[in-house]
């Protein structure tokens, strides 16, 4: 819910759109796939990645196989990546990687790194707010929303529980 402090710039029925939007473009993008797996890292692209699996599996006959990523998102570098559940293989498989907010990309691009030790038929990038200050050469393949912010600005993503927000403060 916004404050006086702060904006609203998405509003539960716009991040369903732009959800349903997202999951038809993963489909246009892997519509030959058989199966997709879907990492979502935790815990707010976890439960993005949720309604995307759930949009993308009621419009098309792709199963998806969605996965947590835990981290330490304040400092990836020198966190544990867990996977859960651990797929068998990555080996040919398509990889989603899902996140809230993209901000400097370390998050991201750690998400991603997990992935690049297996021999995946690729790797793309999903995100619902694109803030556009990156520090690593990460991109988000699909984006809900480009938003330029300040670095002093703060993305709050309310997406655990209904009615989904985006506001900045």
């Amino acid at each position: 819910m916004a404050t006086d402090l702060s904006t609203e710039v998405l509003n539960h029925q716009q991040i369903v759109n732009r959800v349903n939007r997202m999951a038809w473009q993963l489909y246009e993008n892997h519509h030959e796939e058989q199966e997709l797996l879907m990492a979502g890292i935790m815990y707010k692209g976890f439960a993005l990645a949720k309604l995307l699996a759930q949009k993308l599996s009621s419009i098309s006959e792709i199963k998806v196989s969605l996965h947590r990523i835990e981290m330490n998102k304040r400092n990836p570098r020198v966190s544990t990546l867990e996977l859960d559940p651990m797929p068998k293989t990555f080996s040919g498989k398509s990889i989603v990687v899902v996140d809230d907010v993209l901000n400097t990309g370390s998050t991201l691009i750690y998400g991603v790194h997990h992935f690049l030790q297996f021999d995946v038929s690729e790797i793309k990038t999903v995100v619902l707010v694109d803030r556009n200050h990156k520090k690593y050469p990460v991109k988000a393949d699909i984006k809900g929303l480009s938003l330029s912010t300040s670095l002093m600005e703060h993305v709050e993503v309310q997406i655990l529980k209904k009615p989904y927000s985006v506001t900045v403060s």
